[in-house]
């Protein structure tokens, strides 16, 4: 059986990263620290095993900020894109829109922090 490989990296390139199946917790989140890290009100994760993400741009492993007791918020130094989180635990989670294609596989499945979203966050028309 063959390995799923999800490839991925900032705006501007320098910091490219392949990670590989199984992919763990894909959720949205809402919470204070998740909205600053991006400037978005929700986002999308997943986690992977820190040994299955093998940075791969030209800028090697994005800077870090450490941003709580057992986690750094990780973006690139050159273009400033938000790439996720690397946890002192062996876990990188990648944010969805980092992704060349975000597989259907990897689609959110649970939400934390709900009670952090603005209470008239939500989507009820599309944008043509």
């Amino acid at each position: 059986m063959s390995v799923k490989t999800y490839s991925g990296g900032c705006l501007c390139g320098a910091i490219r990263f392949e990670a590989k199946a199984p992919a763990a917790r894909p959720h949205t989140c809402s919470c204070r620290m998740c909205q600053r890290h991006t400037g978005g009100l929700t986002l999308a994760w997943v986690e992977f095993p820190r040994d299955a993400v093998t940075w791969t741009g030209k800028a090697g492993k994005p800077a870090t900020y450490r941003s709580s007791p057992y986690s750094s918020r990780a973006f690139c130094k050159t273009c400033g894109t938000s790439l996720g989180a690397i946890d002192d635990k062996p876990v990188v989670g990648l944010l969805l829109g980092v992704f060349d294609k975000p597989a259907a596989a990897l689609r959110p499945t649970a939400h934390s922090f709900r009670s952090t979203r603005p209470k008239w966050w939500h989507v009820e028309t599309d944008i043509a």
